[in-house]
Formats: C-alpha cells, sequence, structure tokens
C-alpha cells in the first residue's frame, strides 16, 4: 500500500527516530479512540489531540500530511491488528467449515479484546469518499478480501464441504451480520459479543454447509 501525499520525512519510516514513532503510535492510537467514540466526522485534530494529551494540534500537523494520511495510518493500524489476531486462528484449522467458522468467532473476539478498532475502521471506511485518494486504496483492500473469502468458498463448493450457494452474496451476507454486531456493541455496552459471534458462526456454518449424503 502506498502512502497519500506525505512529506519525505512521513515517507520514510525508517528514519524516523524512536521518539518519532512512538509519537506516531500514540497519536494513531488516540485518533482510533476518538473516531470509535464520536465518529468519523466529528474526530478533529482538536478532539485527538487532547485524548493524546497533547499540547497542540501541531504535533498533528508535523506527523501527518492531513486528516486523510492520519486516517489511513488508523486503517493501516487496524488491519494490522487484526491480521495478527485473526490469521492464526483462522490457519489452525484443518477444514473449510472450521475456518469459516473461526474466521466469524475470532472477529468478534477482535472486538472484545480491542473494543475501539472494528468500530473505528467501520466508521472511517463508511465515510471514505471516492475523490479521497490517500483512503480510496482502502476500499480496494476490503473489496479484495471479500473477493478471496469468497474464493475460499468456493474451493468448499468444488470439494464438496459447502453446499451450492452464491458466494459473493454468502461473504457480504456474513460481513454485515459481524458489523452490525460491532455496530450492536457499540450501542448496547452489556452486549455479550462472544455469544453473538458463537451464534453467527452456527448460522453460517448451517448456512454454508453441505449435509447431502
Amino acid at each position: 500500500m502506498q502512502a497519500s501525499n506525505s512529506s519525505d520525512k512521513q515517507d520514510a519510516p525508517g528514519a524516523r527516530t524512536f521518539t518519532e514513532s512512538a509519537r506516531r503510535a500514540q497519536i494513531v492510537a488516540a485518533a482510533i479512540e476518538v473516531i470509535a467514540e464520536v465518529g468519523y466526522s466529528k474526530a478533529s485534530f482538536a478532539r485527538i489531540a487532547r485524548h493524546a494529551g497533547l499540547s497542540s494540534t501541531g504535533m498533528i500537523s508535523y506527523h501527518f500530511a492531513g486528516k486523510d494520511d492520519l486516517m489511513r495510518e488508523v486503517v493501516v493500524e487496524v488491519m494490522r491488528v487484526a491480521e495478527a489476531y485473526m490469521r492464526p486462528r483462522i490457519e489452525a484449522e484443518s477444514d473449510f467449515s472450521a475456518r469459516l467458522r473461526t474466521h466469524i468467532e475470532s472477529n468478534l473476539a477482535l472486538l472484545v479484546e480491542y473494543p475501539k478498532h472494528l468500530p473505528a475502521l467501520i466508521e472511517v471506511l463508511t465515510n471514505v469518499r471516492g475523490d479521497s485518494a490517500g483512503l480510496g486504496e482502502f476500499v480496494g483492500v476490503t473489496e479484495e478480501m471479500n473477493r478471496v473469502l469468497a474464493e475460499r468458498m468456493r474451493e468448499g463448493q468444488r470439494v464438496g464441504a459447502f453446499r451450492e450457494f452464491d458466494a459473493d452474496v454468502m461473504v457480504h451476507a456474513m460481513r454485515g451480520a459481524i458489523d452490525e454486531v460491532v455496530g450492536r456493541a457499540a450501542r448496547e455496552p452489556g452486549l455479550d459479543v462472544t455469544a453473538c459471534g458463537r451464534e453467527l458462526a452456527e448460522i453460517f456454518d448451517r448456512a454454508t454447509r453441505n449435509t447431502a449424503p
């Protein structure tokens, strides 16, 4: 993934000092918290600076070329955390149905472990505009992730693990169901997200599994 209109300093992580890298990470972490709490549109530099304990928004502007640049790093960080959390759990499973269940359950287990990350990601991607070059690339990334998941479902169909269905429709239904739980968790603090994950995993297992003799 290529960075958007950043300065040479911002585009060259290897050139940053430890302090600069730590400050950028602090700002991104604060941005995730603020976006999850007040939404994308209200996530101003002023709010983020206050949340991060910074003396001024100038500290954010020093490290990021603008809001798009900062939001890009928010998306990168959430995706990094999600990948590190989910991939080993999914790959530990040996059959298609178990991997599908684990994909759903680990998605929502991630929400329990990192309650602000997924809400922030959904907020940013929902508010991306087509003319936002720095963020538009992530729309393509999420579409590619859906495409890969649909292809895995088709592989399961080819070997007889899954019944016949439209894989693209199933992926979007599953993604929508997971995102709905993320939204509910924000509105209902006492929601048992783990139980929701198990229930969704059971629903989509039944919806996809090949029960033919």
